[in-house]
């Protein structure tokens, strides 16, 4: 039974990517905005800052697609910061192109101007802080020389995925080929080593600043990895692959009224049984992993423990898989009793099987309700407010979803006249303002929006459109939009219904 320490106590919080804070070096990063940001939400009387993963991204731009489970997204570290420090200069900042647009972010930019600064940051301070690096090399030597290799390797490679490289004895991992490696490639192995050391360094201040305002932070971990992954290239074993380390079957999910081909991830499956002869060993090391960033961790797809889509690797659409039966309580309960202290949240959201419904139950964990589903007359789940459990997360929207004024530009005035009555929408407060009102009203435990809501803003701020290759992840709010009147009004509203400051 999960201590009733351990649940979500009423509260509220807001879901704003690092990414899509205001910055003048083309993206969002863990310095003064950061901070900022960490201010306003405990002026706002929130308890939550939700965020979106923070592992290195590559071909588009994904935070659900990263190169590792465990390491930090070198975008995120704050140039200014590293000013400071002493590291690099104002000028080496400022002479590099950040882009003109500061509502969205250009990746291709960031790619190609990051690594100059963090390389002149490591020749700078690579040996003074060589005691610090021992200390955090030590601390992470259970992922960090993989990826740091890993890393090495794909730069060598041109940065194409692994599966790729044409030395098949490094996709292996031939023990006597990466030593080889591991001489030829120091000096990229120590950049991509310090470029760690920064992250977690800049990442350690931030998370201990919102902690000292009361602020914890919620982090998504996606259920799969990706491909051309660290994870997969160092732990084949946890994997259905062949012998040339290809995936047998890739997840996805099946086809249903909004995607009529289904939607193809190409992430591998996992070898279940495999990890269930170690007891599950590498999911136990991936939470705690995880445990070091945020203080609770949503798992993203939950149901795909109870029974997963896989696609035999190599079609073109989702549509000729089939459901395998995932390893349910079997892992869930051995991660709960690993770490009996951290709290999740399952990302239940799809058609409530009944299996996918018990699972839920048996975990304790808190399922998520999402308002705009709730109005829309083609839904199967129930996610109005008045059928919600306590032991539940309610949220506006979500990442994937369009922002409540892009929503109310789009639904049917069927769906439309339904959220009107049931909340008592009206022009004097505004209908983007009215719902939010009715998921801060509600008995779940959390309530969730994100930022994009609160400032009211349409589609052009929507964060991503799955099934969308191009065009994700790359809003960005304008310095200044969060006013003192804006801040109070949410204080007000988040007062009212009890959710202030309770982590």
């Amino acid at each position: 039974m999960q201590s009733k320490d351990n649940y979500i106590k009423r509260s509220s919080g807001i879901l704003m990517p690092l990414s899509s804070l205001p910055s003048p070096y083309g993206i969002g990063t863990l310095g003064q905005s950061a901070r900022d940001f960490v201010d306003f939400l405990a002026d706002a009387g929130q308890t939550w800052w939700q965020i979106l993963p923070v592992g290195p991204t590559s071909y588009g731009d994904s935070p659900y697609q990263s190169l590792s489970a465990y390491a930090g997204n070198h975008y995120f570290i704050d140039l200014d910061l590293l000013k400071d420090d002493g590291l690099i200069t104002k000028e080496e900042i400022l002479e590099l192109n950040w882009g003109d647009n500061p509502e969205r972010i250009d990746y291709g930019l960031l790619y190609q101007n990051r690594f100059t600064l963090l390389q002149k940051a490591m020749e700078r301070g690579f040996d003074k802080d060589r005691q610090k690096l021992a200390v955090f090399e030590s601390e992470n030597s259970d992922w960090l020389p993989d990826y740091t290799l890993f890393m090495a390797l794909k730069r060598h490679f041109k940065m194409c995925s692994w599966l790729e490289w044409p030395d098949k004895d490094a996709r292996l991992r031939k023990p006597e080929v990466l030593d080889k490696y591991r001489v030829i490639l120091k000096e990229d192995i120590k950049l991509f080593t310090y470029i760690q050391f920064l992250f977690f360094n800049q990442w350690n201040n931030l998370r201990n600043y919102a902690h000292q305002k009361g602020i914890g932070i919620i982090g998504d971990i996606p259920i799969y990895v990706a491909l051309d992954s660290v994870d997969v290239w160092a732990s084949p074993e946890s994997f259905i692959l062949d012998e040339n380390g290809f995936p047998k079957e890739v997840a996805g999910v099946p086809p249903d009224y909004f995607t009529a081909e289904g939607q193809l991830w190409g992430n591998p499956i996992y070898n279940y049984s495999a990890m269930k002869e170690d007891g599950y060993a590498w999911w136990k090391h991936r939470i705690g992993g995880a445990s070091k960033i945020y203080d609770v961790i949503r798992i993203d797809h939950f149901r795909g423990f109870e029974s997963y889509w896989s696609v035999p690797y190599g079609e073109t659409t989702a549509k000729n898989g089939r459901w395998v039966k995932g390893p349910g309580m079997s892992l869930v309960g051995e991660l709960k009793k690993t770490f009996p202290h951290i709290r999740f949240i399952a990302e239940d959201l799809g058609y409530p099987a009944p299996e996918v419904v018990q699972l839920l139950k048996d975990s304790e964990f808190p399922g998520m309700k999402v308002l705009e589903f709730a109005f829309d007359s083609r839904d199967t789940g129930n996610y109005l407010p008045h059928a919600y459990e306590r032991n539940c997360v309610c949220y506006a929207g979500t990442h994937d979803n369009d922002t409540l004024k892009g929503w109310f530009e789009k639904i049917t005035s069927e769906d439309l006249q339904n959220a009107i009555e049931y909340l008592g929408l009206n022009d004097t407060e505004g209908y983007v303002w009215g719902i939010l009102r009715g998921g801060m009203s509600s008995v779940a435990c959390l309530f969730i929006a994100q930022m994009q809501d609160y400032l009211e803003l349409d589609n052009n701020a929507r964060m991503n459109v799955p099934g969308e290759p191009e065009g994700n992840w790359q809003w960005r709010m304008l310095p200044n939009k969060i006013t003192p009147d804006l801040t109070r009004k949410i204080a007000r509203m988040t007062h009212i219904y009890n959710r202030t400051n309770k982590n």
